[in-house]
C-alpha cells in the first residue's frame, strides 16, 4: 500500500556515502540528507537504480571460493596417496606397466570421488543464501513501498516499525518512542532509546543514539532514517570481514585421520623395507621380484579408499541433516556432532516458540486462565474459581487492543504478528474472548498517543468511543501504572486501590516466570494531551501474565538429550524467574539451577568451571558471557555445541566444538563463524543433527572397522607367502582390484536401534580403540588363513597359478562381503532377517560387486588384464561354503565380545 507525500524528491545526483557514514552521528539529519543528495521524500527509482549499480547490493558477500583446480589438487594431498604414487612409480620402473596403470587409476578415481562430493557440499551451502530475501519499507519519490533489502542504497529513506530488523546503517531522521535492541552488535542487553540529535564525534557505538545499525531490531516506537552505509561498509559488515580472516581449527576427525596416516607411514615403510631385505638376503628372491612383492604389500596395506569413503559418509550426513533443517558448513563438523555432550542454547525462538501468549488475567476481585498457545486465535478464558465466572474482562481486553500498534495477519493458514509480540498476544486474547480487534479499533478511533518510552515505561492512547466520548487507555509496567492510579475497577464500580495487595500479586506472577503488563483507563471530559490527563481519575483495570511457551518438539528433544547423556544449558537475557520456569517446563532438570550474568562476572575461570556443569540456566547474560561459559564447559572435557545469532556471539561460536548459527534471526557474521546453521531456529533440529552425527560416527567407525581388517588380511597373506618362501597368492594389480571393487555401502547405513540411548563418546577418543585393534588382528588372521587354505587347495587339485590366484581373489571378495554384513550391525547380531537383507545401498553394492567379479573371472579382456581364469561350479560351491562358515565365526566372535563387555560393565 502506498501513500503519496507532499514533498518532492531530489534531482538525481551521485552520492558519496563513505565520508558521510563516518561522521553521520556528528552531523544533523538535514546535513546528512543534503550531503547524500537525498530528501525526506526519498530517491527516485532511477537514481536508486543508478546508485545500486555504483555501490553494489546491500549484502555481505560470500567468502572467496577455492578455485576448482586447487580443490582437485587438494584431493591428492594425503600421505596415503603419496605412498600409492610411490608404489606406482616403482611398479612402472620395474616394467609392470599394467600394475602401475591400475594403481594410478585407483588414485585418480578416489580423488574424483572426493572432488565431486566436496563440490556437491559447496552447492548445498550456497543454496542456503537463496532463501526468500527480506523486505524493507522505504520512501521513494514521495511514495511508500517495499523493496528487497539487497536493493537498498545510500540515500534511501527507510521506515522503521516494531519488529523490523534494521536493514542498513541509518542516520535517523525521525524517532517517536523508538527503542532498538542492539545486543546483536554491541552486546548491551538493554534496549537503546533513539532520538535524532547529533552526538559527540568520539561517542561509542552504543552511545550513538541518532543511528540505527544494520542487523539490530526495532523493539518499540516508530522512526525513519536515511541509509548511510550498506553491505560490507556497514558496521556489521566490517566486523564480518574481520571474522572471515579467523582460521578454523582442525576438527577431531581430520586430526585423527592425519595422525593415523602419519603413524601408518612410520610402520608401513620400515616394515616394507625389512620384508624386502628378508626376501632378497634370506629367501634369495631377485631384487625386482622382491620389490614388486613389497609393492603388492604396500598396495594391500594402504586404505586408499578410506578418505573418499569418509568424505562420502560425511556428505550423506550433510544431506540427511539438511532434511532436518540443519545446514552443515564444514563437512567434518558432521562427525563432531556425534560427540556432543553439552548443548548450550538460546531460549527465545529456539527452545520456545517466540510467540508470546497471555496465560492469565487478574482483576481486583477475579482471575482467569487463558488456554491456547502461540499466535493461533484458538482458546478461551477459563475462570479460576466459580466466583470468577461472572467477571467482566471486556474493559481490560479493550484497553489491550486499543493501546496497541501490532497487527495480526493470516498467511497460508499460519498466523503471524506484525509488531511487538506482547501486543500481538493481546490481539489473540481478544479473539479468544469473542471480540474482533479490527472491529473494535474501527469503532474506537485513535485520536492521540504517547509511544512507549523507557523513562515512563508505558504506552497511552486517546480514543473516541462510539458514543462520541473520549477515553484514555494505558498499558505498561504494572509498578509504573500503580503509581498513577488511585482507584481499581470492581464489579460494582471503582474502589480505592490496594497497592500493597497488587504489588504482592504481581511479584507472585513474575515469580512464576510470567511477564506482567498492567492496564488502566479513564473517561475524559474533553480532548486534550494524554500527558495532561494522567492525573486524577485513572482506574487500574488489572494485569495480564504472558509466557513464551516452550516448543512442544523442544520438550521431546530435551528428554531425548537426557536419555542420551547430553546436558542442555539454557542461555537467555531474560529474568531468572522466567528462565527457571521455562527450564522446568522443558524438563532441563528436576530442580534446575541458575547463574546470572552478574554472578558469572564475579567468578574466576576456575570457579566458573567448577560450577558450570551443575547449572542448567544462565540468565540475564550478554553475548560476551557465552565465551566464558563455553571455555568453562570445555575445561571439564565437555564437547560443546553453542547457538548464537549476533556478531558478538562469533568468538563463542568459534570457541565451541560446534558453533550453531541461527538461520532466521542470525547475522551473516554469526553464520560465517558457525559450523552449522539452523534453518528453522528450532532446538529439536539441533538434537536431530546430533543424532545424525552419531549415525555418521558409527558409520565411519564401521568403514574403518571394515577397511583395516580386510586390507590387513591381504597384506598378511602376501607376507606369510614371503616368510615361507611360497609363490605370491595374488599379484599387486589383483590386490588393487580387490580394494577397488568392494562396496562402500557402509556410508549409507541408517541409525542402529538405541543410537540416542548411549552416552556421548569421550572427548579425544580415537578411531582405533582397543576393540577395533583386536578386530583388525582377528579378522586379518582369519582372512589370511582362509585365503592361504584356498590357495593350497587349488594347487593340490593341479590347478595352475592363474586359476589358484583367481580363486584366492574371489575368496577374499566373498569374505569381505560377509564381513560387511557382520560389521554393519555392530551392537547386535547380523543373523536376523534385517541383517541378512541389508539396506537398499547394501543390496545395490552387492549386485555391483557380483557383476564386477563375474567380469573379472569370465570376461576375456579382464582375464588378459588381470591374468585370471574361469572358475568351475565345484570351485564356486567351495567358495560359498567357506563364506558362510566365515560369517558364523565372525558372529561368534561378536557374541563373545558383547558377553565379555557386559560382564565387565556389570
Amino acid at each position: 500500500m502506498t501513500h503519496p507525500e507532499t514533498v518532492s524528491p531530489p534531482a538525481p545526483h551521485s552520492a558519496e556515502p563513505d565520508a558521510v557514514a563516518r561522521r553521520a552521528h556528528v552531523e544533523s539529519a538535514e546535513s546528512v540528507l543534503q550531503r547524500l543528495d537525498s530528501h525526506p521524500a526519498g530517491l527516485s527509482p532511477e537514481e536508486a537504480a543508478h546508485r545500486l549499480a555504483t555501490h553494489g547490493a546491500n549484502v555481505l558477500p560470500e567468502a572467496a571460493r577455492t578455485p576448482t583446480w586447487r580443490r582437485l589438487l587438494a584431493q591428492f594431498n594425503n600421505a596415503l596417496i603419496y605412498l600409492l604414487l610411490a608404489a606406482a612409480v616403482a611398479a612402472g620402473g620395474l616394467g609392470y606397466v599394467i600394475d602401475a596403470t591400475v594403481i594410478l587409476a585407483v588414485v585418480v578415481i578416489n580423488a574424483l570421488v572426493g572432488f565431486i562430493q566436496e563440490g556437491r557440499a559447496e552447492t548445498a551451502l550456497r543454496a542456503i543464501r537463496d532463501l526468500a530475501p527480506p523486505q524493507a519499507r522505504v520512501v521513494r519519490q514521495g511514495q511508500r513501498g517495499t523493496v528487497p533489502v539487497a536493493e537498498l542504497v545510500p540515500g534511501d529513506v527507510v521506515l522503521l516499525e516494531p519488529g523490523d530488523r534494521v536493514p542498513a546503517d541509518l542516520r535517523l531522521v525521525a524517532a517517536q518512542g523508538l527503542l532498538v535492541d542492539e545486543a546483536i552488535l554491541t552486546g548491551e542487553s538493554a534496549v537503546a532509546e533513539k532520538q535524532t540529535g547529533a552526538v559527540m564525534a568520539d561517542a561509542a557505538l552504543g552511545d550513538r543514539h541518532c543511528m540505527a545499525y544494520a542487523a539490530t531490531w526495532v523493539v518499540a516506537g516508530h522512526g525513519s532514517g536515511v541509509v548511510v552505509a550498506t553491505g560490507m561498509d556497514s558496521e556489521v559488515g566490517r566486523i564480518s570481514a574481520l571474522l572471515r580472516d579467523v582460521r578454523v581449527a582442525t576438527t577431531p576427525l581430520l586430526d585423527q585421520l592425519n595422525r593415523f596416516a602419519r603413524r601408518f607411514l612410520w610402520v608401513a615403510l620400515p616394515s616394507a623395507a625389512l620384508v624386502f631385505l628378508f626376501a632378497v638376503f634370506w629367501r634369495g628372491y631377485a631384487w625386482p621380484q622382491a620389490l614388486i612383492a613389497v609393492v603388492a604389500i604396500l598396495v594391500g596395506a594402504v586404505p586408499e579408499g578410506l578418505p573418499a569413503v569418509i568424505s562420502i559418509t560425511l556428505a550423506i550426513g550433510v544431506r540427511r541433516m539438511a532434511r532436518r533443517h540443519a545446514a552443515i558448513r564444514r563437512l567434518p563438523a558432521v562427525e563432531t556432532l556425534g560427540a556432543v555432550s553439552v548443548i548450550a542454547s538460546d531460549k527465545t525462538g529456539t527452545l520456545t516458540r517466540n510467540e508470546m501468549t497471555v496465560c492469565r488475567l487478574e482483576s481486583a476481585v477475579a482471575w482467569a486462565r487463558v488456554t491456547g498457545r502461540g499466535y493461533r486465535p484458538e482458546g478461551a478464558l477459563q475462570p479460576a474459581r466459580d466466583a470468577d465466572a461472572e467477571a467482566d474482562w471486556s474493559a481490560l481486553i479493550r484497553a489491550g487492543v486499543l493501546c496497541n500498534d501490532a497487527d495480526l495477519v493470516a498467511r497460508d493458514g499460519d498466523w503471524q504478528v506484525v509488531g511487538d509480540p506482547m501486543e500481538g498476544a493481546l490481539l489473540i486474547l481478544a479473539h479468544k474472548a469473542g471480540q474482533d480487534p479490527e472491529t473494535l479499533r474501527a469503532a474506537w478511533s485513535r485520536l492521540d498517543e504517547i509511544p512507549f518510552g523507557a523513562e515512563h515505561r508505558f504506552m497511552a492512547t486517546v480514543n473516541q468511543a462510539p458514543d462520541g466520548r473520549h477515553w484514555l487507555f494505558i498499558k505498561g509496567a504494572p509498578d509504573a501504572l500503580l503509581t498513577l492510579c488511585r482507584r481499581e475497577a470492581r464489579a460494582d464500580g471503582a474502589a480505592a486501590l490496594d497497592q500493597d495487595a497488587w504489588t504482592a500479586r504481581i511479584e507472585a506472577i513474575a515469580g512464576a516466570g510470567e511477564r506482567v503488563l498492567g492496564f488502566a483507563a479513564k473517561p475524559l471530559e474533553r480532548r486534550s494531551s494524554p500527558f495532561r490527563d494522567l492525573g486524577d481519575g485513572l482506574v487500574f483495570l488489572g494485569v495480564a501474565g504472558f509466557i513464551d511457551p516452550p516448543r512442544d518438539e523442544a520438550v521431546a528433544a530435551v528428554a531425548e538429550c537426557r536419555r542420551a547423556g547430553i546436558d542442555v544449558k539454557m542461555i537467555t537475557g531474560d529474568h531468572v524467574a522466567t528462565a527457571l520456569a521455562i527450564a522446568r517446563d522443558l524438563g532441563l532438570a528436576e530442580q534446575p539451577r541458575a547463574l546470572t550474568g552478574q554472578e558469572i562476572e564475579s567468578l574466576s575461570a576456575e570457579a566458573l568451571a567448577e560450577q558450570v556443569g551443575a547449572v542448567q540456566v544462565f540468565a540475564r547474560t550478554t553475548p560476551a558471557h557465552k565465551l566464558r561459559i563455553v571455555q568453562a564447559l570445555q575445561a571439564g572435557d565437555a564437547v560443546v555445541a553453542m547457538t548464537g545469532d549476533g556478531v558478538n556471539d562469533a568468538p563463542a561460536l568459534k570457541q565451541a566444538d560446534i558453533g550453531i548459527g541461527m538461520g532466521h534471526k542470525g547475522t551473516d557474521a554469526a553464520k560465517e563463524a558457525a559450523q552449522m546453521v539452523l534453518l528453522d531456529d528450532n532446538f529439536a533440529s539441533i538434537v536431530a543433527a546430533v543424532r545424525e552425527g552419531r549415525v555418521v560416527h558409527d558409520n565411519i567407525r564401521k568403514v574403518v572397522a571394515w577397511t583395516l581388517p580386510t586390507n590387513g588380511g591381504e597384506v598378511m597373506t602376501v607376507i606369510a607367502a614371503l616368510l615361507f618362501g611360497l609363490t605370491l597368492p595374488m599379484s599387486a594389480v589383483q590386490i588393487l582390484w580387490i580394494n577397488l571393487v568392494t562396496a562402500v555401502t557402509l556410508a549409507f547405513e541408517p541409525a542402529e536401534p538405541g543410537v540416542m540411548a548411549r552416552p556421548p563418546r569421550p572427548r579425544g577418543q580415537g578411531l582405533l580403540t582397543r576393540l577395533l585393534v583386536w578386530r583388525v588382528v582377528f579378522v586379518s588372521l582369519l582372512f589370511m588363513g582362509v585365503a592361504l587354505g584356498m590357495f593350497f587347495f587349488a594347487l593340490a587339485r593341479h590347478a595352475d597359478l592363474a586359476l589358484a590366484r583367481t580363486l584366492v581373489v574371489n575368496t577374499l571378495i566373498a569374505l569381505e562381503v560377509v564381513y560387511l554384513f557382520s560389521v554393519r550391525i555392530s551392537h547386535t547380531t547380523a543373523l536376523t532377517w534385517h541383517g541378512v537383507m541389508g539396506t537398499r545401498a547394501v543390496l545395490v553394492g552387492l549386485t555391483v560387486v557380483t557383476l564386477a567379479q563375474l567380469a573379472f573371472t569370465y570376461l576375456p579382456v579382464m582375464q588378459r588384464l588381470f591374468e585370471t581364469r574361469p572358475l568351475g561350479t565345484h570351485d564356486l560351491a567351495w567358495l560359498a561354503g567357506v563364506a558362510v562358515a566365515a560369517l558364523g565365526v565372525l558372529e561368534l566372535e561378536k557374541w563373545l565380545v558383547r558377553r565379555g563387555t557386559a560382564r565387565n560393565d556389570g
